[in-house]
């Protein structure tokens, strides 16, 4: 893997020593197979990593990032201190969403082709278990707060998949809207927000219920979620409209609309929840919003085809 410089050669003499003024959000470019790495402190763009043939779902752990390529059908995992490509584990056909657990030691990934959540240990990539879901063409499996469930959305499903992650296997599933896409929990995981695309909607989920407690009306193709570490705000990008969308989770109604660019998918929030960054698929760029004023701060080029961020 090659590093591809956007800034001087002095200052990317490794990417270890880069100096940065905050976290670092990782964007994953499918169509120009890169990595965009952008200063948060800044919002200014590092560098772009070249990695795999397509990546996609893409989580930042501790000295690594974890991504899916859906060419290769692969997990590939990156040294970021190195600024170097680890290991590339074979995961089946077309793998899109990734999570890591909140300790560190899992990573669940969703397979397409296969209806099926891969575990993993991290940062090693061992497979772990193999556990098949009801929704076919599995996009998101994301991890509980305490880690003990998997929440599985699916391109063609009308319902949420609920995976018990000790026992490695599907224990409910929760109906939602046609095409359900990104999910996001609350800090403390008493609910699970859900986009359900097709349904123009987001669905609001007692986790400890296994049941939908409100039904939200989003933009036109709601489809990336992110959860603002104060657990008060939930933000959905409308891939359509392009815009964002801001709900307050006690009232579970919409407070705010912010326009972003072309085709806004997933989405992530500093760790002080600052600011909201998101990517704009088809415009090639990532728009940050100020979560507290709820306004655009920036566009930020980044490759073709962004996919998600994720921020560490």
């Amino acid at each position: 893997m090659r590093l591809i410089s956007v800034v001087s050669a002095a200052v990317l003499a490794a990417f270890g020593g880069l100096a940065w003024a905050g976290p670092l959000a990782y964007v994953p470019n499918e169509k120009s197979a890169t990595v965009s790495v952008i200063d948060t402190g800044s919002d200014q763009r590092l560098s772009d990593l070249a990695v795999g043939q397509r990546p996609r779902g893409i989580a930042a752990g501790p000295g690594h990032l974890y991504l899916t390529d859906g060419k290769t059908g692969s997990l590939l995992i990156v040294d970021t201190t190195a600024g170097k490509l680890e290991k590339s584990v074979r995961l089946g056909d077309s793998p899109e969403g990734i999570s890591l657990s909140a300790d560190g030691k899992l990573l669940a990934v969703a397979v397409e082709d296969d209806n099926a959540v891969v575990l993993l240990a991290a940062p090693q990539g061992k497979e772990l278990a193999r556990i098949k879901v009801q929704g076919k063409n599995p996009e998101h499996a994301v991890f509980s707060p305490d880690g003990r469930w998997l929440y599985v959305s699916a391109e063609e499903a009308e319902q949420v998949d609920v995976v018990d992650v000790e026992a490695r296997q599907q224990v409910a599933s929760i109906p939602v809207g046609k095409r359900p896409r990104g999910i996001g929990f609350l800090p403390d995981g008493s609910r699970a927000y859900v986009a359900s695309e097709m349904a123009g909607k987001v669905y609001a989920i007692d986790v400890a219920q296994r049941s939908v407690i409100a039904e939200i009306a989003a933009g036109q193709y709601p489809n990336g979620i992110a959860v603002h570490p104060d657990g008060q705000r939930v933000f959905v990008s409308n891939g359509r409209d392009g815009s964002v969308m801001a709900i307050d989770v006690v009232s579970n109604t919409i407070i705010a609309t912010i326009e972003v660019g072309k085709r806004p998918w997933n989405m992530a929030i500093t760790p002080d929840g600052s600011k909201l960054y998101v990517a704009n698929g088809r415009s090639g760029t990532v728009s940050v919003i100020d979560t507290a004023a709820y306004r655009k701060l920036a566009d930020i080029a980044v490759g073709e085809l962004p996919w998600g961020v994720s921020i560490r």
